[in-house]
Order: structure tokens, then sequence, then C-alpha cells
């Protein structure tokens, strides 16, 4: 079995647009349970250790999908994460599941995790929809930012 470990000391700003008003972070994670997520597709457990959101995944199952309860408009998101070695995972952003739309399956843009060598790892991939908007071949240099065994910080701006 292979298991996705992310640490989610994830932090979301959202961005007001009013010019007096301040951004303020929100934790989306509090670090001892998964208070504020839900599970969607598929079989993959997930639980906290030390801190750390792990998800398991299961053979020949749907992809998974860990999923906030909260709707965000206008954010940043920020998180650090680390993958087994050639487990393919990503970042769900401006996504939804709605019962309408394949049964609810997860569907919208995915910050792309891929370990393998084709190195898109940043890619934006459209789940279940129109497949890669962003794939790496269009910013080759990009494809050395992943580090395999390692934690990785990641920011993704939706504004």
């Amino acid at each position: 079995m292979k298991k996705v470990f992310l640490i989610f000391s994830v932090l979301v700003v959202v961005i007001s647009h009013e010019s007096n008003a301040q951004a303020k972070w929100t934790k989306l994670f509090n670090g001892k349970d998964l208070t504020g997520w839900t599970q969607l597709n598929g079989k993959a457990s997930y639980k906290v250790e030390n801190g750390e959101i792990i998800g398991t995944t299961v053979f020949n199952e749907p992809n998974s999908f860990l999923a906030t309860t909260s709707s965000y408009g206008d954010f940043i998101l920020e998180l650090e994460f680390k993958l087994d070695d050639e487990m393919n995972s990503g970042i769900q952003f401006r996504s939804e599941s709605k019962p309408d739309y394949q049964n609810g399956r997860v569907h919208g843009y995915q910050m792309e995790i891929d370990p393998s060598p084709r190195s898109w790892t940043g890619g934006i991939y459209d789940e279940a929809r129109r497949e890669w908007l962003y794939p790496l071949e269009y910013n080759v240099s990009a494809k050395t930012a992943y580090r395999k065994n390692a934690w990785n910080t990641c920011r993704i701006e939706c504004i």
C-alpha cells in the first residue's frame, strides 16, 4: 500500500476586495483530527499522526479526495506535502462534488503532484473534465522544483 503524507500547517488567506479590510490567515487543519474535513469518492483512509494528515490509498479503487467542509472565494493556500516514491497525487482547488455530475465525482482544478520522470508537479489538471490545462511542458524549468522523499512547499493563489 502507498501512503501520501501531508502536513497541513495549511493556511488560507481570504482576500477581501474592500480597501480597508486586512487579509486574515485561517488554519484549515488543527493538527489533531480531521474536524472540518470530509472524504469524497474512493476508499482511501485518512488519519492524523504526529500533526500530519496521512492518506493511504486502496489498490484498484477510484481516486479519493480529502476536502474541507467549507467553501472559499478568493484565497491563497500554503502547505507542505510529502509522498511515497511513485505515488501520483494532487491538490484540488476550485473543485466540487455534486450529485448530478457523474454521481458526485470530484471535478475541478488540481495542482498535480507527479513524482514520475515526466516531472509535472505544479502543473494544472482539470480533474474529470478537460484534463491538462497547464502541463509543465509549458514551463520546463519548473520541472526540477519537486523533491522526491522530502517535504515540498506549495502555494496556490486563486484570485
